[in-house]
């Protein structure tokens, strides 16, 4: 610690500080704010972010490496009130608290958490927040304080009566009044007056900078973050008057606060005070009920051997021998690292699943590995019978918290957060924030609107940055020539790409983690912070890396959009057949492999690409390991292995073990690691690392750190020499294993993935049309995957049917005689309220005629667009009037949103004249812009064989003729290479049948159907 020695400034401590987590208010990342503090030798540093913690345990933890003791704390905003001071555009006044102990943090925890109650500003009533102040110190706030806001203000009374009131419920000793200084005359005079109010109420005057940036050279980038959030545009002046923000020197402060030594030294004694000790690295989790007189771990086993009997139809007692001896493997691991209450909890919200009939996945990540998690029915894979390994989800050897990560059906995963929410307390269960940053593009756009700069120039500049994941301006700039020479000639661009610079990678907003969740033992403000997110749920205010370091329980609970059509089309099925449509979890289906050797993979889960299908063309998978392999294969990197995996599956090259000992470990992937699992197991059994061991080893070359990576090798190669192997065998095998550490992908994770793989293309294999049907309600949003369904469907020769008011549904169904029927859910503009509306009024017999569906069906749900927008999809077509006539007949009536009473009306006097052909052009037009396919446009495309004369053509009219329908027929003749259309008469409809009787006459593949 600096003191005052001859040369030395006085040591001080700055105790108003904002990081970038202050949300467009500060541009300084945590780290920078250390780093600096670390660089001026200065004992200490707070933190005090605007009304809330975000960044609280991230400081703490870059303070504590850094070797600076961390003073946690927040500016707090109050509610408007009596005395209060507010101009225009100014912010709530706010006080500053800090931590002065572990009784203090936690309730800064429950006050931050209380002033998120309201959703769209953070702020407390001061009676709220001079509630039990044990524990805090309170600052004043400086100029966004309110007692600086009334003395600016005029009202020197109003500032003694918040003096009384911080004086009266903290006590002067843990009062202290901020002096900040903006560098004129007029400061020293403020201080003064602040330092003289302070005496009159026993309180002390603390020298503070207020950081909201770390040097003068940031102050246009604080102004541009500011003019973003206010929505305003920058002024000429890169500071706003009286606001000299930056991280100041303790030498600079010292010069500030000349006229008041006293104010400086006392930041050291306010730094002092605060010593408060995060306990992290700890495991908060909760404890599940069991039932009297049970442990947590007696009540696990029961439930597992409970499982053995569901699962394998066998009492633990006639159970084979490896099975027994790996359960109580398990069961001793989980119990001496005290998880049986987490394993307890994922099995009861599971089995809450279960009952509901809500679909959850098979497995996800190394959980899969687990056979307790198997007995348990949290996964539904056999670890045993696949080789997977429990250490490498739960190792003794490295004590962490489990992660149990769980797929469920996507329309109802909020169902079981609601269950846990309910089962632990909702003060007890939370969602996990995430912070929205300023990608480039968003950081160019903003950037540019704040300065000014023409939206022309804006745009042309934003486009030019590549539509890439994570791209930054710098790679853009590296990556896009033309981006550079703008950057270089056009002075515009260069200021708004380097203020854009600025502001990128900032925080700009929260938002929510798609799946994670934390249960905490007790309430969640004894351990976090809390605030209510936009759609009134509650989320953590500490992220996913906090959340581990604070020891809380946390899990995903995942959305997965497969399983719900896994779901459904074996209840389409079901429907039609009239029994259980089975999947084979045998995996010995030749149809199925027959369909992923074919590579007709579309919708079948993690296979959709056209490199996966290109790869199982090629390698003509025959078993499950196959699959496993092609998931964990097709990734950048190991994709380099795919090809000698392929030669060698089919014997085109040998297959080379490093080892004979190796084979049983190495067979299934022709010699080549493909798994992490494989790399613990070649430790195991060459080196006699037990699997706790050789999962560090697993990891520890993963890091490819040079000084683990030696500490390995050497035990590595003396644990092979000890078991009798050669040591340069053994230096070979471990540089093997260093080289497939990156490639190596988690075993348990790609067979639990590989199961959803195939039960996909089993339906698919089996129960096409109930497939694509579920595949299209899935993708019921996009046109463009409605129409690729919808082309795979034609090319299986499955009719697809336009959307009917009379036997449409919300989804798409399939039909008793096997073809798909279009959803009226599909229909821009046809919202779910308008398809029950309808459903509703359909259950009480079928629409005689738009005049009947205008007065039977709520016209508030089914407003006028909506039945526009049906007329011409073709959904009234049934009732044998053109398209033009019933829109015609709409106008007639007043539409469906007027609420005519038709019955007090002569419906004829009101008809057209006559009806009105239709244009068959604006038909498609309509068809298409509202389903993204079309029927009146629909087109089959007959390739004719080589060689084909008068004799093919003729038979090819007679299959034709017994078909009539809407449906334009066009030849392919590869004999001439042309394509020609036939014409009206040769129409047809088109249908399964049709397809049988096209490729028994010219050979399979001759014919596909368009709707597109």
């Amino acid at each position: 610690m600096r003191g005052y020695g001859k040369g030395q400034a006085p040591a001080f401590v700055h105790l108003h500080v904002h990081s970038a987590y202050s949300l467009l208010r500060g541009v300084c990342r945590p780290e920078d704010l250390v780093a600096r503090a670390a660089e001026e030798g200065m004992p200490a540093l707070a933190l005090t972010d605007w009304g809330n913690l975000y960044a609280a345990v991230r400081f703490y933890r870059a303070a504590k490496e850094a070797g600076i003791r961390p003073l946690l704390g927040v500016q707090l905003p109050l509610l408007e009130g009596s005395g209060n001071h507010r101009g225009p555009r100014q912010d709530p006044p706010a006080i500053v608290l800090l931590a002065e102990s572990e009784t203090g943090y936690r309730r800064l925890l429950q006050l931050v958490s209380r002033a998120h109650d309201r959703v769209e500003e953070p702020a407390i009533p001061w009676e709220e927040a001079a509630e039990r102040p044990e524990g805090l110190l309170l600052l004043t706030g400086g100029r966004e304080g309110p007692v600086d806001r009334a003395l600016a203000g005029g009202d020197p009374d109003a500032a003694r009566r918040w003096m009384a009131r911080f004086v009266e419920h903290f006590g002067a000793e843990r009062v202290f009044v901020e002096l900040q200084d903006d560098g004129s005359p007029r400061s020293a005079l403020g201080h003064y007056r602040l330092a003289a109010l302070a005496r009159e109420f026993g309180a002390a005057p603390v020298a503070t900078a207020d950081v909201h940036y770390l040097s003068p050279g940031d102050a246009r980038l604080a102004e541009v973050v500011r003019a973003v959030r206010l929505g305003e545009t920058l002024g000429r002046s890169p500071e706003r008057a009286g606001e000299v923000r930056y991280f100041a020197s303790s030498e600079e402060m010292a010069r500030r606060f000349a006229h008041l030594p006293e104010a400086l030294s006392r930041t050291v004694e306010v730094s002092e005070r605060c010593r408060v000790e995060l306990s992290l690295g700890r495991l908060l989790l909760p404890s599940f009920d069991v039932p009297p007189g049970m442990t947590a771990e007696e009540w696990l086993r029961q439930l597992c051997e409970r499982g053995v009997e569901e699962r394998f139809g066998v009492p633990v007692g006639r159970w084979g021998r490896e099975y027994r001896e790996r359960l109580e493997k398990e069961l001793d691991i989980i119990a001496r690292m005290g998880f049986a209450d987490y394993f307890l909890i994922v099995w009861d919200f599971m089995r809450f699943s279960h009952e509901r009939g809500i679909a959850t996945g098979p497995g996800r990540g190394s959980a899969a590995g687990s056979l307790v998690a198997y007995l348990l029915r949290i996964t539904d894979v056999d670890p045993v019978r696949h080789g997977l390994l429990f250490e490498r989800f739960l190792n003794p050897e490295r004590v962490s918290m489990p992660d149990i990560d769980i797929d469920f059906e996507y329309e109802r995963r909020w169902e079981v957060i609601d269950y846990v929410s309910r089962r632990y307390g909702r003060d007890r269960v939370a969602q996990i924030i995430t912070f929205g940053t300023m990608a480039a593009k968003a950081a160019i756009r903003d950037a540019g609107r704040v300065m000014g700069l023409p939206p022309s120039l804006i745009d042309r500049v934003a486009k030019m940055i590549p539509n890439a994941l994570g791209i930054t301006l710098d790679q853009a700039l590296a990556e896009q020539p033309a981006l550079a020479q703008q950057y270089e000639r056009d002075e515009r661009v260069r200021t708004l790409i380097d203020a854009a610079r600025g502001i990128e990678g900032l925080p700009r907003h929260t938002s929510t983690h798609a799946a994670g969740v934390v249960i905490a033992p007790s309430a969640l403000t004894d351990y976090v912070p809390v605030q209510r997110a936009a759609d009134g749920g509650v989320v953590t205010q500490y992220d996913m890396a906090s959340l581990e370091a604070v020891g809380l329980l946390k899990m995903d609970f995942l959305g997965l959009r497969t399983l719900s059509i896994i779901e459904r089309t074996r209840e389409l099925a079901s429907r039609r057949l009239g029994r259980p449509a089975v999947i084979d979890e045998n995996f010995r289906d030749a149809e199925t492999y027959a369909l992923l050797s074919r590579g007709d993979t579309d919708g079948c889960f993690q296979l959709e690409s056209a490199g996966v299908k290109q790869v199982l063309r090629e390698l003509k998978p025959n078993q499950f390991e196959d699959l496993v392999a092609v998931i964990s294969l097709y990734r950048p990197g190991p994709m380099e292995q795919i090809e000698e995996f392929i030669r060698a599956k089919h014997g085109q090259s040998p297959v080379h073990y490093p080892h004979e000992d190796l084979r049983p470990i190495l067979e299934d992937t022709y010699g080549i690691i493909v798994y992490q699992e494989q790399i613990m197991q070649i430790a195991s059994r060459m080196a006699g690392f037990t699997l706790g061991q050789a999962d560090v080893l697993r990891r520890a070359v993963g890091k490819k750190k040079r000084e683990v990576l030696l500490e390995q090798r050497d035990a590595f190669v003396s644990g092979c020499v000890a078991r009798g192997y050669d040591e340069t065998l053994a230096r070979e095998v471990y540089d093997l294993i260093v080289r497939f550490a990156d490639y190596g992908f988690n075993r348990s994770h790609a067979v639990a993935y590989a199961v959803l793989s195939w039960r996909t293309a089993y339906l698919k294999a089996h129960y096409p049309a109930e497939f694509l049907a579920s595949l299209l309600t899935a993708a019921m949003t996009s046109t463009d995957k409605v129409a690729q369904y919808v082309e795979d469907a034609c090319r299986r020769g499955i009719e697809v049917l336009p959307p009917s008011i009379q036997e449409s549904e919300g989804e798409f169904i399939v039909t008793s005689d096997g073809a798909i029927r279009f959803a009226l859910g599909a229909v821009k503009h046809v919202g779910v309220a308008a398809v029950q509306a309808i459903l509703e009024a359909r259950e009480k017999g079928p629409f005689r005629s738009l005049e009947d569906f205008l007065a039977r069906v709520d016209h508030r749900a089914c407003h006028r667009r909506t039945v526009e927008a049906l007329i011409r999809a073709g959904a009234f077509d049934g009732f044998g009037q053109s398209r033009r006539w019933l829109l015609n007949r709409l106008d007639h009536l007043g539409g469906a949103a007027s609420g005519v009473q038709l019955g007090l009306f002569d419906e004829t006097a009101l008809a057209p004249a006559e009806d009105l052909p239709d244009d068959e052009g604006e038909k498609i037009r309509d068809e298409k812009e509202l389903m993204g396919v079309t029927f009146t446009g629909a087109r089959v495309y007959i390739r004719l064989p080589k060689g084909s004369g008068r004799r093919e053509l003729a038979n090819l009219r007679d299959v034709l003729a017994r078909h009539p329908g809407t449906w334009t027929v066009r030849l392919y003749e590869p004999d001439r290479r042309q394509v020609r259309e036939l014409d009206g008469r040769w129409r047809v409809r088109g249908s399964p049948e049709l397809v049988r009787e096209v490729e028994a006459l010219l050979g399979p593949g001759s014919i596909v159907y368009h709707l597109t």
